[in-house]
């Protein structure tokens, strides 16, 4: 029983350090398009948004984790990603681009260590040659 409540306590209190984070951030945000437009933002209204953007961001996560699990998979994929983002065409195409890009750098650096690994081969090959033949 007691361990439960140190569970909880300790779960609450990381909840509590991820609104402060969200906060902060909504506040930085905030403060940087008040500076642009000229027209400050109350902090009832900074507030307002990062409890609804905390509130958004626990619904993602719930709906990213469901998705992974309805395709039976424990972790959550660039397709997830996609799935949540389809009611919006920009960030869907955004999130594909990037999805893309990423995923032709990953391609790029393994051609890149198997060519390294493939020379350093031939290297090894040559050495040995040179030594049986001494």
């Amino acid at each position: 029983m007691a361990e439960e409540e140190a569970e909880e306590q300790q779960r609450f209190s990381y909840q509590q350090r991820l609104r402060a984070a969200v906060h902060y951030t909504v506040a930085g945000l905030c403060q940087e398009v008040a500076s642009d437009k000229e027209m400050p933002f109350s902090k009832q209204s900074i507030a307002a948004i990062s409890e609804v953007t905390f509130r958004q961001c626990e619904n993602f996560a719930k709906d990213l984790e469901m998705f992974a699990r309805h395709a039976r998979r424990s972790t959550i994929n660039t397709e997830d990603v996609k799935l949540l983002a389809r009611r919006s065409n920009s960030l869907l195409k955004y999130i594909t681009e990037k999805s893309e890009e990423i995923a032709q750098f990953n391609t790029e650096q393994k051609a890149k260590k198997k060519k390294k690994l493939e020379e350093g081969n031939k290297t090894l090959e040559a050495a040995e040659v040179v030594e049986s033949e001494s």
